[in-house]
C-alpha cells in the first residue's frame, strides 16, 4: 500500500504519517459503531441529545448559526460527528505505536475511547457551553456517553489492528 523508501518508517516503526492514515478511517468505523448505539439507546428513551447536536444548538444560541433548514441542520450534525470521530482515530494512532493481538486492541482502544470522553466532557464542552461536566452533572445518564466511547475505541482498535495487517 505505501512505497519502501523509508519515508513511512519511523524510528524502527511505523511512520507518524502513516499511522493517522491507518487510524483516521477506524474513526469512521467507530463513529458508525457509536451512532449505532446511540440509536438503539435512543430508541429505549435513554438518550435524547448526542454531543455534536449539543454542539450545534450552542452555535445556534451564539447566533453563530442562523437560519438553518433541518436538512442544513441535521448535514452539520453529521459533518460534526464524523469530523470528531475521525480526528479522534488519527490522534489514537498517533498514541498507538505497538500492536497486539485482537483483545489487546480493542482494550487499548476502549481505554482511549473512554480517555477522549474524558478529554471532551471535562475540558472543551464545559468550556464552550455546550453542557456542565460530568462532576455537576445530576443523572446517572452521564454514564452512557463512557460506554458508547469505550464502544468506539474497541471498535476503531480492531479496524486499526486490521488495517496494518500486511
Amino acid at each position: 500500500m505505501f512505497p519502501s523508501d523509508g519515508y513511512f518508517e519511523y524510528g524502527g516503526g511505523m511512520h507518524p504519517k502513516r499511522r493517522i492514515l491507518h487510524g483516521a478511517p477506524g474513526g469512521v468505523g467507530g463513529t458508525l459503531a457509536l451512532t449505532a448505539l446511540r440509536k438503539t439507546l435512543a430508541g429505549i428513551g435513554l438518550v435524547h441529545t448526542t454531543a455534536p447536536e449539543q454542539v450545534v444548538d450552542r452555535l445556534e444560541d451564539l447566533s453563530a448559526l442562523e437560519d438553518m433548514s433541518p436538512r442544513t441542520r441535521l448535514a452539520l450534525t453529521i459533518a460534526a460527528h464524523f469530523a470528531y470521530g475521525v480526528g479522534s482515530g488519527a490522534a489514537f494512532a498517533l498514541l498507538r505505536r505497538e500492536s497486539g493481538d485482537a483483545k489487546t486492541e480493542a482494550a487499548v482502544g476502549a481505554a482511549l475511547g473512554v480517555l477522549s470522553w474524558g478529554v471532551g466532557w471535562s475540558s472543551w464542552l464545559p468550556l464552550f457551553g455546550v453542557h456542565s461536566p460530568p462532576w455537576r452533572q445530576q443523572t446517572p445518564k452521564v454514564l452512557l456517553p463512557v460506554l458508547d466511547h469505550a464502544v468506539f475505541g474497541a471498535v476503531w482498535g480492531l479496524l486499526y489492528r486490521a488495517s496494518r495487517r500486511p
